[in-house]
């Protein structure tokens, strides 16, 4: 069957990616509907669990086999790196595409959403030219050989916000260990998941080396506890991350989950105010406030709270929303109604508590169709509430006031989460020292940092585990020792 592509710009695909083949899902097709216009732009299969038992048949028969886990790396790497070639051919489409399908602002779109999964495919295959199966060991103790095997077969699972990069940071290094994979996209942005199945299968990919249904929790549920599974690598929710630990810790399957976070802005007493709310603009308010790693607790020092507490106000007051296919939109719809009315609650939540809104609260003027909210700033922030607390994943701020760089410290770090924190400062030095100090796997110091050279993870109820660097490679092999002889 075809995936049917049948024309540039047919956004309806009818079929799921099993085995090499493009084939009729046993579920029935989804609207695929834009959340700025409220109208369908393509559809693709809802995938079920019967689909998900035939891509994991695939995907174990094509890796006990060794028609990929038994290639040398070299020759694995060909294929991802005809997969890359077309995958920058493509890459502008994919951009377009994520707008339609989740709301992404075009522009941010165009730097971030294809550039940035681009990016991650081509830094996984010079790293795997790089890698080394197998490493002799002379220490401390006797000699051994260390070999990396692949795991084996990957259940991949990516959520609507980042839909290509997160599925690839988990695909390319999976590919590049020998693994064997069946890919989830979310329901929101399953034609750009099927895209890329197209992208793959096109580099001449050999059946069974990846496999992408589409679906919906019920069969992504499936999937995680299907005993042919070896690996489940996951980002989303917090809410669904411990779900998915709770069924691999009954087989003791390997998991890498990195979920939500509620990272700190840690604004030094010392900061420009112009550059700082520059930088923010960005790391609070990325994707309309759908980032895992957005710095939505602003703290402030207390002698110049005023200052900064203005400054975010003025800044955030003249944030564009709309759109997101206009190139000035900064701030576009939410993904869904349900997101909509999960971000409008938290609001409430915020004013229950005493908190008290600076700017936004509402709908924005004028925007009658689509999932929008303004972006709101609270202040009068208690660092308890749970507004502070608990992830929005909308564009909603916090401003919290400390004493000193000790007190900011604490604060930065009573959370239960710890995925990412940001530090401002006109003495870099200063604010390394402080940056070094939070209990966050992410740390930015005046908007710099975020390496893909470098692991990607959260502390508590961020994660387990690590994406991206080498840890996001060795991730996908178990390590066996032998003599060296």
């Amino acid at each position: 069957m075809s995936s049917r592509r049948s024309e540039s710009g047919d956004r309806r695909r009818e079929a799921v990616y099993i085995d090499g083949e493009w084939v009729k899902s046993t579920g029935p097709l989804r609207d695929v509907v834009s959340p700025a216009s409220l109208q369908p732009i393509g559809c693709a299969p809802d995938g079920t669990a019967a689909d998900m038992d035939r891509a994991v048949a695939a995907a174990r028969r094509t890796f006990d086999e060794g028609a990929w886990s038994g290639l040398p790396v070299a020759e694995r790497i060909r294929y991802l790196e005809r997969a890359s070639e077309l995958y920058a051919a493509r890459a502008a489409e994919l951009a377009d595409l994520i707008t339609a399908e989740m709301g992404s602002p075009i522009t941010f779109s165009q730097k971030a959403q294809g550039p940035i999964a681009q990016h991650v495919l081509t830094y996984f295959i010079q790293l795997g030219k790089q890698f080394e199966v197998e490493q002799a060991r002379k220490g401390l103790s006797l000699p051994a050989l260390v070999v990396h095997d692949p795991s084996g077969v990957v259940a991949a699972i990516a959520p609507w916000n980042y839909p290509q990069a997160l599925l690839l940071m988990k695909i390319a290094p999976a590919l590049v260990a020998g693994c064997t994979v069946v890919a989830k996209p979310s329901p929101e942005t399953a034609i750009d998941g099927l895209v890329l199945a197209e992208i793959f299968d096109e580099a001449g990919l050999p059946p069974g080396v990846l496999n992408v249904v589409p679906a919906d929790r019920e069969a992504g549920e499936h999937l995680v506890s299907h005993p042919g599974v070896d690996r489940v690598a996951f980002t989303g929710s917090t809410q669904a991350g411990r779900r998915i630990a709770e069924i691999c810790g009954r087989d003791l399957r390997r998991c890498t989950l990195e979920l939500g976070g509620k990272s700190a802005a840690l604004i030094l007493d010392d900061a420009d105010v112009e550059l700082t709310m520059e930088g923010l603009r960005d790391y609070a308010f990325r994707n309309s406030g759908q980032t895992c790693t957005n710095q939505t607790r602003i703290l402030v020092p207390r002698s110049r709270r005023q200052e900064f507490t203005d400054a975010l106000c003025d800044m955030v007051s003249s944030m564009k929303v709309g759109d997101p296919t206009d190139s000035t939109t900064e701030i576009g719809p939410m993904v869904s109604e349900r997101q909509r009315e999960r971000v409008e609650g938290y609001i409430g939540i915020g004013r229950s508590e005493g908190a008290r809104i600076a700017v936004g609260g509402g709908r924005p003027a004028g925007l009658d169709t689509g999932w929008y909210v303004e972006p709101t700033v609270f202040v009068d922030v208690d660092n308890s509430m749970r507004i502070a607390r608990e992830e929005i994943f909308g564009p909603v701020v916090g401003v919290i006031p400390y004493d000193d760089d000790a007190a900011a410290i604490a604060i930065a770090n009573d959370s239960d989460y710890g995925l990412a924190a940001g530090v401002w400062s006109s003495d870099s030095e200063r604010a390394v020292g402080v940056a070094k100090q939070l209990k966050a796997g992410l740390l930015l110091v005046n908007g710099q940092g975020g390496s893909f050279d470098a692991p990607f993870g959260g502390f508590r109820q961020s994660g387990i585990g690590r994406e991206c660097g080498i840890e996001g490679l060795l991730a996908y092999t178990e390590t066996k020792q032998l003599p060296l002889l």
